[in-house]
């Protein structure tokens, strides 16, 4: 979206180079990564960096310390821009061209709603999210779970410029969907072997399993009933703690997962949100998983 925003409203001569960010324990930023005439940050934390043009985020734990949300107030440029009020970055760029820079790219109004649905949790159901029978969801398995370096980097052209079911049907994409998807069906069955509800939260410890990257709305699909889930993870970059809640569930849901995984150096969204600890830290992560699930446990009763 953001691609597609720049060439119409800025420069229509720009080349473009992408780099994936992931959440982790210690520096999030690498020396150098700000590397172009003009740089852009989109759906991460915000930097202070001076060779930082463009930002965008709708996290409500975009600023990693205090001091980088005051540099982002004291901002004058008009490049920077922050809406958690949005379930989605996407949706929040075209807002954000349209209103502002006369940018209406009417032709991704399917990636700007299947964007928002999927990052927003807004499915209708957890078969839709799970089973995955419509194009975005596979397309989106590929993109959360493709190794390989340069996958995502040449898919942002593809979808800036072609319909989802297009792009589902490309050879690439349908042969890693395949392999994928027997991983996910696999990843079912490690969830449901280590998964326990008490109390409407789910707790599951698949630290020792290779399960980094699953599909979060599995422990749902397998316990209706489940309001939260708690799971420990891990992968050669971190152990991860993923918190979430059960969008289909009709339980009021006073707690801030954000907030909650703020207290122990984490974040996200207040229905979804998690912690990157380092790999070693196994026992640590542990600790705090468990913690927080008494914690959403209380906070039930």
């Amino acid at each position: 979206m953001f691609t597609r925003f720049y060439c119409a409203s800025i420069n229509p001569q720009a080349q473009f180079d992408y780099t994936g960010m992931m959440h982790r324990a210690g520096q999030l930023f690498d020396a150098g990564v700000f590397d172009g005439d003009e740089n852009a940050i989109v759906d991460f934390k915000y930097s202070p960096s001076d060779r930082l043009t463009w930002w965008f985020d709708h996290h409500q734990s975009a600023f990693i310390t205090e001091a980088d949300a005051e540099h982002f107030r004291r901002d004058v440029s008009g490049k920077k821009f922050f809406g958690p009020e949005f379930h989605s970055c996407t949706k929040f760029i075209a807002h954000i061209g349209a209103t502002r820079f006369g940018f209406h790219p009417t032709d991704l109004q399917e990636l700007i709603d299947w964007a928002d649905l999927i990052d927003g949790a807004l499915y209708p159901d957890p078969k839709t999210a799970v089973e995955m029978r419509d194009p975005a969801t596979q397309i989106t398995l590929v993109i959360e779970r493709s190794r390989t370096r340069d996958f995502v980097p040449r898919l942002i052209p593809e979808l800036a410029s072609k319909p989802l079911a297009e792009i589902a049907a490309l050879p690439e994409i349908r042969k890693s969907f395949e392999q994928l998807y027997s991983q996910h069906l696999k990843s079912i069955d490690i969830i449901r072997a280590h998964a326990k509800l008490e109390d409407g939260v789910i707790y599951f410890d698949a630290a020792d399993e290779a399960l980094e990257g699953f599909n979060k709305f599995i422990p749902y699909y397998l316990f209706p009933d489940a309001v939260y889930s708690v799971a420990v993870s891990r992968s050669r970059e971190r152990t991860k703690i993923g918190v979430g809640s059960n969008p289909w569930h009709p339980a009021p849901k006073s707690a801030n997962l954000a907030s909650i995984c703020e207290r122990f150096g984490g974040g996200g969204h207040a229905k979804v949100a998690a912690i990157s600890l380092p790999p070693t830290d196994i026992d640590r992560a542990r600790e705090v998983a468990r913690q927080i699930t008494r914690e959403l446990q209380i906070s039930l009763k």
